[in-house]
């Protein structure tokens, strides 16, 4: 478990102080994979640092499997760290040594015999697949490859946490989603709980089950992916949702329908069992309201259905007001767009 107990963070320059992280509260439970989202200068590479005290923070606590960082001598801290592996957005590799090397790096550190050395990075480098380069060196690898061999170092130690610091974002998006399916197998297989930073909603969408959205260095909202996608309660979690669900109408042809008098347009979104209920034909039954779809997507969010509508009910306001409050009984989310 990861816990931020009112954590800020603050550095000086000669002009002036940028609070990096303010007064940041958020647990992160064991088998998470938790995914930080936000604008570059939101906090969260500060925010992941603080975890492993890469960065100090200036106040507040940092609480990894019960044990306060912030308060370790030098040498509980080293043995902390064992505990926590880190993968980079430009994998840090040492160019010189061969991928042998590089996983075993952890593990020379920590002084661990040659034999156990040996047998360790063969298995790391089978289980990311890359066997076949044990005696390769960084710049005969892909991208890909490279993130593979972080990954494998990051898990010498046996962790029970990996940090990622947009691990991602340097590949390309088949290289991507290959490496989003290595890390889901991890925490799958070893229980290894993920922390995770992204400025990349469809990262998030393909492989957390919850997170966090920052801003300013502030933690402006979290919760599961599928509450947060289905009603993000702030506008900047509601267009980080948009990039991977783009559900937009034409501007033209919303402006003419907002000019009409006896119109209203809004967005629906299902979740789980309610997507499979006939809502729009329960509400052309029941009320005296016309219905114009105006777009429809369906996918899936953790294994979970997930369905959104924009729809136009045309009529009397009562009726569509009426047609409203029938929706939004159903526990499925119904706002007016614009």
């Amino acid at each position: 478990m990861i816990q931020f107990r009112n954590v800020s963070k603050t550095f000086h320059t000669k002009s002036r102080k940028i609070q990096a992280l303010h007064n940041i509260n958020l647990t992160i439970e064991k088998g998470d994979i938790f995914g930080v989202i936000g604008h570059s200068g939101a906090g969260k590479s500060t925010l992941i640092r603080t975890v492993n005290l890469l960065e100090q923070p200036t106040k507040g606590e940092i609480i990894v499997n019960g044990k306060n960082l912030v308060h370790l001598s030098e040498r509980e801290m080293r043995d902390a760290k064992k505990n926590i592996g880190m993968i980079f957005q430009h994998f840090n590799l040492l160019e010189s040594k061969t991928i042998f090397d590089n996983v075993a790096l952890p593990l020379r550190l920590i002084k661990a015999s040659k034999v156990f050395i040996a047998e360790r990075v063969k298995e790391l480098l089978t289980f990311v697949g890359l066997e076949d380069k044990i005696h390769h060196y960084p710049n005969q690898l892909s991208g890909g490859q490279k993130q593979r061999v972080g990954i494998a170092r990051a898990l010498a130690t046996n962790p029970s946490i990996l940090l990622c610091d947009e691990a991602t974002s340097a590949l390309d998006p088949e290289t991507t989603l290959s490496v989003l399916q290595l890390l889901k197998q991890i925490n799958r297989q070893y229980g290894i709980t993920i922390l995770m930073i992204t400025h990349q909603m469809d990262v998030v969408k393909q492989i957390c089950n919850r997170v966090g959205v920052m801003h300013n260095g502030e933690l402006i909202e979290e919760g599961r992916i599928i509450d947060v996608f289905s009603n993000p309660q702030n506008p900047i979690t509601e267009n980080f949702v948009k990039t991977v669900i783009k559900d937009d109408v034409p501007e033209r042809v919303f402006d003419y329908l907002k000019s009409k008098n006896d119109s209203r347009v809004y967005r629906i979104r299902f979740v789980g069992e309610s997507t499979g209920q006939p809502i729009i034909s329960e509400i052309a039954k029941a009320f005296t309201v016309h219905i114009n779809i105006l777009f429809g997507n369906i996918t899936e969010l953790q294994n979970v259905p997930f369905g959104h509508l924009i729809v136009e009910f045309q009529g009397d306001v009562n009726e569509i007001q009426r047609a409203y409050e029938h929706i939004s009984a159903q526990n499925i989310v119904i706002k007016e767009v614009g």
